[in-house]
Formats: structure tokens, C-alpha cells, sequence
């Protein structure tokens, strides 16, 4: 079912943009889909949250995990009765000419099929947004940055 992955150099650091994404009670303020999010427990690197997406019509509230690996890497897993499977990752490499490769790819698929026909595509086209919310969250945070401009790259297979 729906899998998104996205390559971007952008002009900040690993550590800037590794604590803009994992700063997630902040995605209601600049993330289009996600109309709540909470952190239920932390414990080490890992974090539990409760999150709500969807649109003013039609929202649905599920709980993930998030595996902490400051700065490189955050994947982001639920096992919530809502999803047969939805994993998410985010990986933030320096890049040799400055700023930071990220990667972001997910992947999910909804058990009801009804709800992954009305939902599905909707969360797709939100994957496909993150990155670009992220950047401009980044911006709007840090400034221009160093670099020229932020610059699509392939994903890798």
C-alpha cells in the first residue's frame, strides 16, 4: 500500500533538523495533517505518542514510538489497531558541501479497507507535504540558513 520516500539537502544542521522533527508536540503549529499530538511517556531515547490526523471531516487518533538516535536517525513505528503496518524514518547525514541530507520514507496501509480508501490517499498526499513543512518550519526557526537553497535529490532503493 502507500510507501513515500523523499531525498532533500537542506541548508541546516543534522542536529537542527533531527530537533525540529522529534519535537512533535510542535507539529500541530506547522504540520497541515496533524491536528494533535502528545507525548505520552519518554523513557531513554524512546518516546510514545498519542497523535490526530486527518481533516476538520474525518480525523482518527493513534498511538506510535519513536526510536531516538540523536542526530543521524528517528524511526517512527505504530502498532496501533488502526494499521496492518505503518513504519516512518528520518535520517539527517551531513552533507560534504554543508547543510544535511535527509531522507524520509513511510510506509503504512490501514486494516479497514473502507478507511485506507477515505484516509489512505489523504495521508499520502500529507507524506508527501512533511518534508517540505519541515523545511519551511526550518526556516522559519533558524533563518535562510547557509546554503542557497534547498535541493531535491533521488531517494535510494
Amino acid at each position: 500500500m502507500p510507501r513515500f520516500a523523499e531525498r532533500r539537502h537542506l541548508p541546516y544542521s543534522p542536529q537542527q533538523l533531527f530537533d525540529l522533527v522529534a519535537d512533535v508536540e510542535k507539529y500541530p503549529d506547522f504540520v497541515p495533517s496533524v491536528a494533535d499530538a502528545k507525548v505520552r511517556r519518554r523513557e531513554g531515547s524512546t518516546v510514545w505518542v498519542d497523535m490526530v490526523v486527518g481533516t476538520h471531516l474525518l480525523r482518527k487518533r493513534f498511538a506510535s514510538k519513536a526510536a531516538l538516535d540523536r542526530p543521524g536517525r528517528i524511526d517512527i513505528s505504530s502498532r496501533d489497531a488502526l494499521f496492518e503496518r505503518y513504519d516512518q524514518h528520518w535520517t539527517f547525514e551531513p552533507a560534504a558541501d554543508g547543510g544535511t541530507v535527509i531522507e524520509f520514507r513511510v510506509d503504512f496501509e490501514f486494516r479497514s479497507r473502507l478507511l485506507q480508501m477515505i484516509m489512505g490517499a489523504y495521508l499520502e498526499d500529507s507524506a508527501k507535504a512533511m518534508v517540505s513543512a519541515f523545511r519551511r518550519r526550518a526556516r522559519q526557526m533558524y533563518g535562510p540558513g547557509k546554503t542557497a537553497s534547498a535541493k531535491p535529490l533521488q531517494p535510494r532503493s
